[in-house]
Parts: C-alpha cells; sequence; structure tokens
C-alpha cells in the first residue's frame, strides 16, 4: 500500500483500530500507540535497532499486539523545509516496510518533537539516564499526539470513507 496523507490514513482507518507513532532513530525506534477512541497517544517500550529485518520483525509483532490499523512516521524535516539524510532514511525504512505488511503508513513533520519531549520528561523529573532511555518513545508519543489532535481538530473519528 502506498504512503498515504494523513488524512487518506484516518479516514480508510477501520473502527476499533489503533494508530501507532514512531520516531526512527539511528539506534532506536521510538513507539506510541493510541487508544481506541483515537484520543491519546501512549509510549512503549522502545525497540533497540539491529538489523532491518530484525527491527520490522520487532515493529510488526507489536502492532499486531496492540491491533494497530496504520502507523505515522515522524519525518524529520530540517528548520527551513528541506529534508536531509535523516528524512531520506525514514522514507526508505517505509519503502521497505511497505514490502512486508498492507499496513497503511503516513509521515508526519516531527520538528522539534524530540525537544518537547526531552522538556517534557524534564519537568517530570525524569533522570537524565532514564531520559535517554525513554526519549524516543517520547517523541514517538508526540508525533502521534499531533496527528489525534488533528483528528480530534476536524472533528474526531467518522469511520473509513464509502
Amino acid at each position: 500500500m502506498p504512503v498515504q496523507s494523513v488524512d487518506e490514513l484516518l479516514r480508510g482507518l477501520p473502527q476499533g483500530k489503533t494508530l501507532a507513532g514512531i520516531d526512527l532513530g539511528t539506534k532506536t525506534i521510538g513507539l506510541a500507540v493510541s487508544d481506541r477512541s483515537l484520543a491519546f497517544a501512549h509510549p512503549r517500550p522502545v525497540i533497540m535497532r539491529k538489523k532491518f529485518s530484525i527491527d520490522a520483525e520487532t515493529l510488526l509483532a507489536a502492532a499486531a499486539r496492540e491491533d494497530v490499523g496504520g502507523i505515522v512516521v515522524g519525518l524529520p524535516i530540517n528548520m527551513d523545509g528541506s529534508e536531509g539524510p535523516r528524512a531520506q532514511a525514514s522514507r526508505a525504512f517505509v519503502r521497505n516496510m511497505e514490502r512486508l505488511t498492507g499496513l497503511p503508513f503516513a509521515f508526519w513533520d516531527e520538528r522539534l518533537s524530540t525537544v518537547a519531549a526531552d522538556r517534557a520528561l524534564i519537568e517530570m523529573d525524569v533522570s537524565r539516564r532514564k531520559r535517554e532511555a525513554r526519549i524516543d518513545s517520547a517523541a514517538a508519543s508526540f508525533i502521534l499526539q499531533g496527528v489525534l489532535d488533528r483528528l480530534q481538530a476536524l472533528g474526531g473519528w467518522t469511520g473509513p470513507s464509502a
């Protein structure tokens, strides 16, 4: 299934399914999953990156456990709006994932999501060592929450389009 816009992903999401958000790092994959009402993003344990086939298998197993109907991938766009090597790597990851699953993917601008996640963890008085272990999943939560907030601003989930 080709990459979709966020709006297409939301319109095609079967009722009762959740959404996953991922933040692709070089060493970890941050993961967050929505609740079934598509209101809140919840961080999940990070996936330690090994090689693509293992990463994909781990991610798809988590998606199956969480009854995920679509995946939102943070796209690391530069502050000037251009795409650099990290954005290209994210697009390549999704192209490779599309060969392994029928789940739809959409990209979401993740500018400053890691900064926001780090600030939130600091405000919660999480130690530096624990922040390092949680930052990617916290960033994935910020990415996914942005999509969920957009959905709510558009009037909430109305089910698949006919």
